[in-house]
């Protein structure tokens, strides 16, 4: 299923704290970066705090510049972003300020939170109270958060809590992380990100910005998905993917596609695209792959982004991408596009590739972009990102 694009925002100390333990907060940001923060609000649809940072810091989250709010109007947008907050207890105070001030809010919470939040009177208060079991699943909340609210893009702003499970669950599209020049030093204060399992591999550097004197740093993850289930990388790579495929030259009678194909720590290992250095037959996953040692041994957990379906079948090669694929050793695949029956009648590479034990996931949202350089064979539109 779809799910908001995910944008984990912070402040730390030099000594990677997002506070002291005294009796007010401790304001890290500059009041440049509060206002970039404030810019950044106006641009989403919603905006999430953990219960743990409702009550500690009783914070309104609006939009504070009457221009960005009047910008969000004009452009049809409500004046003020969702509000989200996510409580396992549903022990909230319905007098907190996040009740009372802006525009929609919404609590995520358990079954028995749910009662909670209901004899407290917080669901009269005309805030959606929406249980998501015995447990709180953050998949199924950002479902719930894209196909029933319609958020696009989420803005996640503590604590540190939520920013954990978040980014170990692979969740989190982008982090935004402002770097404050003091420090805390007090070991009972709480910190941005806790122990346990992350993703592998190194995160990529996309900006970063002085802004008076804290530092901006926007990371976005590299490491694919693992099985059936897509992470936010794996969106990052189909669009390289899709955007390879422009390269390619035009055929009367074969498809435009790009291939990547990157290991399980999110390094690339090569790219390619159909027709590449004037081969006339060459599929996209094939040019991908010869560039690699097939002695690699990255290739077993790697993960083959295509922005059409491997092909099961083809006329001009004994063997077509998806027994390329698995005589590589490969088991993880991600397309964009179910390839149509234009050349090949029944084609289903996604069989053949499951068959063997592979996992292959579709993305349909990047279906748009893999169809675009193909428009010359008269395929019809598909969706696209948001």
């Amino acid at each position: 299923m779809p799910l908001p694009y995910v944008l984990l925002s912070a402040a730390v100390s030099l000594d990677g704290y997002l506070d002291d333990t005294g009796p007010e907060r401790l304001l890290l940001s500059s009041p440049a970066d509060f206002d970039r923060v404030d810019e950044v609000r106006a641009s989403v649809d919603a905006i999430l705090v953990g219960a743990g940072t409702l009550r500690a810091d009783n914070p309104r989250l609006l939009v504070n510049s009457p221009e960005r709010r009047a910008a969000r109007v004009a452009a049809g947008q409500p004046e003020y972003p969702l509000k989200v907050t996510v409580s396992s207890s549903g022990e909230l105070d319905p007098k907190a300020r996040f009740w009372h001030t802006g525009g929609e809010k919404a609590v995520y919470t358990t079954d028995k939170g749910a009662q909670r939040l209901r004899e407290a009177g917080v669901a009269a208060q005309g805030i959606a109270v929406v249980p998501l079991g015995d447990e709180l699943d953050w998949r199924l909340l950002l479902e719930h958060l894209h196909d029933v609210r319609g958020v696009r893009r989420l803005m996640v702003e503590g604590g540190g809590t939520v920013h954990t499970q978040l980014l170990q669950r692979q969740l989190a599209d982008e982090v935004q992380l402002v770097l404050a020049p003091l420090f805390v030093g007090d070991p009972r204060a709480p910190r941005l990100f806790g122990p346990g399992v992350y993703q592998g591999g190194r995160l990529r550097l996309v900006e970063t910005r002085a802004i008076g004197d804290v530092v901006l740093m926007r990371y976005e993850p590299t490491a694919p998905g693992a099985g059936a289930e897509a992470a936010p990388a794996d969106r990052h790579w189909l669009r390289i993917a899709c955007e390879l495929a422009e390269r390619c030259p035009p055929s009367r009678t074969a498809f435009s596609v790009g291939a990547v194909v990157v290991a399980a720590d999110g390094t690339e290992l090569a790219r390619g695209y159909s027709r590449e250095d004037g081969d006339p037959v060459v599929h996209a996953e094939e040019a991908a792959l010869a560039k690699i040692d097939p002695a690699d041994p990255r290739l077993a957990a790697a993960t083959v982004y295509s922005s059409l379906e491997p092909c099961a079948r083809r006329a001009s090669r004994p063997r077509p991408c998806a027994r390329l694929i698995l005589d590589a050793g490969v088991r993880r695949v991600v397309t964009a596009w179910r390839e149509p029956d234009t050349f090949v009648e029944g084609a289903d590479g996604a069989a053949v590739l499951l068959g063997e034990g592979a996992d292959v996931v579709v993305l349909p949202e990047f279906e748009g972009l893999a169809k675009e350089p193909n428009r010359h064979l008269g395929v019809g539109p598909g969706p696209s990102p948001e």
